[in-house]
């Protein structure tokens, strides 16, 4: 089918999801590019802030919220370990669980990007007013949402 044979909301839909997708990945790009000063990848950046906002997590839970398979979060935490930025133990009571833990120089370093990231991304959504920022979350929410 060629884009003149579709229907006007599947073009609708087609032009919204293209706009989305542009948008996000000249932000993300944007807004990651900080973090290569610190050796950093995102998911590596991902992983030491999730475990600076809410402690040491075992993987499972820690690839659900930074969004990243087991088998790719476990490269993740590999490449973390051996730069002594993570490391990890099996818990006491069910040894299949191993949980991930922020020793202090990760600590150190997670606390000293994470406030320049935050000023990277309010820079980056400047171009939207607070009223435009808060009407985009609500819409991603409810599109990521399936609603």
């Amino acid at each position: 089918m060629k884009y003149k044979q579709m229907s006007d909301s599947q073009r609708q839909a087609l032009n919204g999801y293209v706009k989305l997708m542009r948008a996000a990945n000249r932000v993300t790009g944007a807004i990651h590019r900080h973090l290569r000063a610190d050796n950093l990848t995102h998911s590596q950046f991902a992983v030491l802030e999730a475990l600076y906002h809410l402690g040491p997590l075992c993987q499972g839970d820690l690839g659900r919220k930074i969004l990243k398979s087991n088998a790719n979060l476990t490269t993740v935490v590999d490449s973390l370990e051996k730069k002594k930025l993570v490391f990890r133990d099996r818990s006491a009571n069910d040894r299949r669980k191993v949980n991930v833990h922020l020793p202090p120089v990760g600590e150190e370093l997670i606390a000293r990007v994470f406030p320049r990231h935050a000023e990277v991304v309010e820079r980056e959504f400047a171009v939207l007013s607070a009223e435009e920022q808060d009407q985009l979350g609500g819409l991603l929410k409810k599109l990521g949402m399936g609603e």
